[in-house]
């Protein structure tokens, strides 16, 4: 990504940026209007200062220069106005784009499938959301105000200082191009310093990040002094990047200035002459000279802006990229439609898959098996042997390499992918609970669930005891991920997240594995409970959760090697026999030591 971004580091890198500024050309034409004003009450002032030194000072009389000061003070008026409008408009311009493109490029993430996220740092898109958007706030809003006040300004000052003194203005025209292209030429090398600037701090934000995610990880481990050290490396790289970018536009500013200003000085001496030999008056060239330094100061500034545009062209060219991504999981043209009701029949024909960062390790390989509407199936095996990824084809987060997943008849790959997961509920063994209300977590797939609704859930998922027992209740704010509950609170909550889903399919990947024994028995009740009617795909290690599934699936090596109820798969002695054995066993062997230990 960042290859591609530093090829696209130009101004072509804003056209993704263009279409929001369309979305709002009523602001921009006052922003214009308002522009225009205070640009030609600011050219009014050396004309009025020209009448007033030629006509005022020399036999006016004190009445004339009264009433020129009193135009003065008008046009300062209008100039205040008129400028303090088009900062209004065009900083809230600024805002409003970005907070549009803040809220597309957000929306345009969740549409990415999961082989963008496997191969991506989080911390990293969150700093191109954050940090790359209110650079590009900054050229919408200040540069653009500066950019658009300055070209107004130096376009009325050379068509004033024409009108003017040609034969100087055609010094100052020569001097021009001499400024403009080494300001051109450095645009480059500042845009490069400012991509290599925003990765760096992508990269330092990203770690940040990702260590205080683990921040409990980080303290039991006594990691952090380590950690600071890495982050602060990070943070001097990220110094350093953006010293370089600073340096390189500090000096094409001097170069802008020294340059712009040094040609006014030698035009100043050559009008001097033209004074001293009668061919000019002393209002002229002061006037003159107004609009030379307008037009000095206003090409300063917008070397100043170049160098900032550049810069955000580096953060656009990202945000473009990211854009410019398209999901590989996305629905068809015309997708299919599944039955209504759906009756949750399932099939994995002949599948075989590898996840794209692992082309060259297959993970399944040619599962074959069919579960009826309403049957439980127990999905068993070693770590490591396909299980979870038998859930992440069904949610259809991949799509298989070969054969093909059905619902209800329906090959997945044909539906829209939302209509898909709308039918499934999932209550995984690392519940994700997010940093809002306890009932806002039960009703995340359901939002607008009523109250009763929710606790509904959460007393068949046993957990409104402790629930109730939180100084809020349902309305109390949880920490980040959960890190307040405890893994079986998580868990709890996450159960009554699929209860309140009710969907026809139901997927329990060691749902219960947190649980203490006395809550397991609650929740696998409700389970129990729930499942009823629904086809239900479990995951377990635990095998005393399933013993009573209608089937069990042994998977080793990406292959079904088993398959039966829980007696059949005893007598039968293979794997299933084999783990269960040693479950048992050990679990036997841990309860007499703890009866030894209590005596």
């Amino acid at each position: 990504m960042s290859e591609a971004a530093a090829k696209r580091a130009t101004l072509s890198a804003l056209r993704p940026i263009l279409p929001y500024a369309r979305r709002r050309l009523g602001r921009i034409a006052l922003a214009l209007v308002a522009l225009g004003l205070a640009s030609l009450a600011t050219l009014v002032v050396p004309y009025a200062i020209r009448e007033m030194v030629d006509r005022g000072f020399h036999g006016g009389g004190a009445g004339s220069v009264h009433v020129y000061f009193g135009l003065l003070i008008g046009v300062t008026a209008v100039l205040a106005l008129a400028s303090g409008a088009r900062y209004y408009l065009v900083m809230t311009l600024g805002e409003r784009i970005v907070a549009d493109l803040r809220g597309d490029f957000f929306r345009h993430l969740t549409t990415l499938d999961q082989t963008f996220f496997d191969a991506e740092k989080t911390g990293e898109i969150v700093s191109r959301l954050s940090a790359d958007t209110t650079q590009l706030k900054a050229t919408f809003g200040s540069s653009a105000s500066i950019a658009l006040r300055n070209l107004f300004m130096f376009a009325g000052a050379i068509s004033m200082m024409v009108a003017t003194s040609p034969r100087l203005s055609a010094y100052v025209l020569i001097a021009i191009p001499l400024i403009v292209l080494p300001l051109y030429a450095a645009g480059r090398s500042v845009r490069e310093r400012s991509r290599r600037a925003q990765d760096t701090l992508a990269d330092a934000t990203a770690f940040a990040s990702e260590n205080l995610d683990a921040a409990r990880v980080m303290q039991a481990f006594v990691a952090e002094d380590f950690t600071a050290q890495r982050y602060r490396q990070a943070a001097d790289g990220a110094y350093e990047a953006a010293r370089e970018m600073t340096r390189a536009r500090a000096v094409v500013t001097a170069i802008a200035i020294f340059l712009a200003f040094s040609s006014v000085v030698v035009v100043l001496w050559l009008g001097a002459r033209d004074v001293i030999e009668q061919r000019m008056s002393a209002g002229v060239l002061l006037q003159f000279l107004l609009y030379a330094v307008l037009g000095a100061s206003a090409l300063g500034q917008l070397s100043e802006v170049w160098n900032e545009v550049s810069q955000a062209a580096g953060a656009a060219a990202r945000i473009g990229d990211l854009l410019a991504l398209k999901p590989a999981i996305v629905a068809p043209a015309q997708p299919a439609r599944l039955p209504s009701p759906a009756r949750g029949a399932l099939r994995f024909d002949h599948v075989s898959f590898a996840y794209p960062g692992r082309p060259d390790a297959p993970v399944l390989r040619g599962v074959d098996f069919a579960v009826q509407p309403g049957e439980t199936v127990a999905i068993v095996g070693p770590s490591g042997a396909g299980k979870s990824t038998l859930f992440q084809l069904l949610e259809r987060f991949y799509d298989p390499n070969a054969g093909a997943v059905l619902f209800d008849g329906v090959d997945i790959a044909t539906l829209d992918p939302k209509e898909l997961r709308a039918r499934i509920a999932l209550a995984p063994q690392e519940p994700f609970i997010f940093g809002a209300s306890v009932a806002d977590n039960i009703a995340y797939g359901r939002p607008g669930a009523s109250q009763a609704d929710i606790e509904a859930a959460a007393r068949r998922a046993a957990a409104h005891g402790f629930v109730a027992a939180l100084p809020q209740g349902y309305a109390t704010q949880l920490g980040e991920r959960g890190v307040t509950l405890s893994g079986g609170e998580r868990q709890r909550l996450a159960i009554a997240r699929a209860i309140l889903k009710d969907a026809p399919v139901l997927l329990l990947d060691e749902a219960t594995s947190a649980l203490d024994a006395a809550n397991e028995t609650l929740v696998q009740a409700a389970l129990t409970e729930l499942m009823k009617g629904r086809t239900t795909l479990v995951i377990a290690h635990r095998l005393a959760t399933i013993v009573g599934a209608s089937r069990i699936l042994v998977i080793d090596g990406g292959e079904i090697v088993e398959q039966g109820d829980h007696a059949t798969l005893l007598a039968r002695g293979g794997l299933y026999a084999r783990l269960a054995r040693l479950q048992f066993e050990t679990g036997a062997a841990a309860l007499g030591v703890g009866q030894r230990a209590a005596e």
